[in-house]
């Protein structure tokens, strides 16, 4: 009979993910050791073997947590009743502040997910893939330009935006010159305003 699980697993489970993924962002997750993390979490390499198998499905869980936060996050604040640029705001504000807690996460994210076996990859991509098809559409909504040319538009400047946002984690600091919802609203600004000037004319065009 299998031994039931201690009341406190899961918060044990979570605080290992939470160190683990600051240490692969320190010292990146193929210089990182099993016994390193955990070492960093304070416990046994015995008892850490017992939450995770290997290393990759330290990383793995790592990513699906975080991404699975990010979408819950932007499936919350979704509301395409609202204008679309202020339902764009509120979504670019809600990952920014989504990122606030989790820069270690972000950078394994943004760092470590090709480290993984594809069929891993692949799960977690699709989590991806919902967090960015909710804000194309509201990008979209507010953009006639993009919307007429949704084939061959949307993604790149859906991923310019995610640039901005993803790599902000490397000089954006709480208790700087600029507040998150003040950057979110820059943001929002920037790329409404190129995206709705992509109906004026080619963006081939020279300028």
């Amino acid at each position: 009979m299998a031994r039931p699980r201690a009341a406190d697993h899961e918060d044990k489970r979570q605080a290992i993910l939470a160190v683990a993924a600051g240490l692969f962002a320190r010292t990146g997750f193929d210089r990182a050791s099993m016994a390193e993390v955990a070492k960093a979490c304070g416990v046994s390499k015995a008892l850490l073997y017992h939450y995770y198998a290997s290393k990759e499905a330290l990383l793995f869980d790592i990513l699906k947590l975080h991404l699975t936060r990010l979408l819950e996050t932007v499936r919350a604040e979704d509301d395409p009743a609202l204008p679309p640029s202020l339902r764009l705001e509120r979504l670019v504000s809600a990952l920014l502040f989504a990122y606030r807690d989790a820069d270690a996460m972000h950078n394994v994210q943004i760092n470590e997910l090709a480290k993984l076996p594809p069929t891993a990859q692949s799960e977690l991509k699709e989590l991806q893939r919902a967090i960015v098809a909710i804000v194309a559409d509201a990008l979209a909504a507010g953009s006639p330009g993009l919307a007429a040319d949704r084939d061959r538009l949307l993604k790149p400047v859906t991923m310019t935006l995610f640039g901005a946002l993803n790599w902000s984690y490397l000089w954006f600091r709480d208790g700087g010159p600029i507040s998150r919802d003040e950057l979110a609203r820059l943001v929002t600004r920037l790329v409404m305003a190129g995206a709705r000037d992509l109906g004026k004319g080619s963006p081939h065009a020279a300028s």
